[in-house]
């Protein structure tokens, strides 16, 4: 589905920040962040609660923009474009940069209707080709054969880790290039946590995976990179290996072995 534009990724790099603030009114979140996100690896931002984590995720497709009083400085390039430019097409930005909640949000109405919600949304009126994309986002999350027989079933009647899925297959039915994922296991059991993190790691041959987590054994376990904020700084970010073995800063030492956090 090509309804709209894509942002067309060089040198393999799908988000590059630089010196960027973001301000709450008075209040500063986050302070001069400069990162690099590669294409097609799964990035995990870990660090204490508060420390601008999901901040600085939900600005990479605006939804801080939805904050009164939300005001951010510096360059946020995706694709070479500054999705803070005034000419920034909202759309083909949120279309391009989806987004996976803490919480399952499935909507009140039937398994099939939550998918093609977006797509319809985009202009896609046809059923074989809503049909097709129902398929596909099903069973790019995994869930085809547990679903393909009650699409016309309310999403609200799954399971937790049902739902998740289901929001994220709903996220997949638009084709982001990049999923924003903010800590979307935090409320499942272990076997559903597994199955996303199964999920992702099939995912990111398509998609470029931005995840916030406070699990630091899911960042081991599935991230490519991983970077540490405190107090609103990002104070390290490297290969998650590395991180978790022979940290830089002995600030992100102390949080990975456990003394503050």
């Amino acid at each position: 589905m090509k309804t709209i534009e894509q942002f067309k990724f060089e040198n393999k790099i799908a988000v590059e920040i630089r010196e960027m603030d973001l301000f709450y009114g008075n209040f500063q979140a986050l302070k001069k962040i400069n990162m690099t996100i590669p294409e097609n690896r799964i990035t995990a931002m870990i660090g204490p609660s508060g420390c601008g984590k999901s901040t600085l995720l939900k600005s990479l497709n605006r939804m801080n923009d939805l904050v009164e009083g939300c005001r951010v400085e510096g360059v946020i390039q995706i694709g070479g474009q500054n999705i803070y430019d005034k000419a920034m097409n909202l759309s083909m930005l949120r279309k391009n940069v989806g987004m996976v909640f803490q919480r399952p949000n499935p909507f009140a109405m039937s398994v099939y209707d939550n998918i093609v919600y977006g797509p319809r949304t985009f202009g896609i009126k046809k059923k074989a080709d809503l049909d097709e994309i129902v398929e596909r986002s099903l069973k790019g999350a995994a869930m085809w054969e547990e679903l393909k027989d009650r699409l016309n079933k309310s999403a609200l009647g799954l399971s937790g880790g049902q739902q998740q899925r289901l929001c994220i297959a709903r996220a997949l039915a638009v084709e982001p290039q990049i999923l924003l994922m903010d800590e979307p296991t935090s409320a499942l059991d272990p076997i559903s946590t597994g199955k996303i993190e199964e999920l992702c790691t099939e995912l990111k041959k398509d998609v470029t995976i931005v995840m916030v987590t406070h699990n630091m054994q899911q960042a081991t376990r599935i991230s490519d990179k991983t970077a540490f904020f405190l107090l609103g700084e990002m104070v390290e970010m490297g290969d998650t290996h590395k991180i978790f073995s022979m940290p830089e800063n002995k600030k992100t030492e102390d949080y990975i072995t456990g003394r503050f956090g």
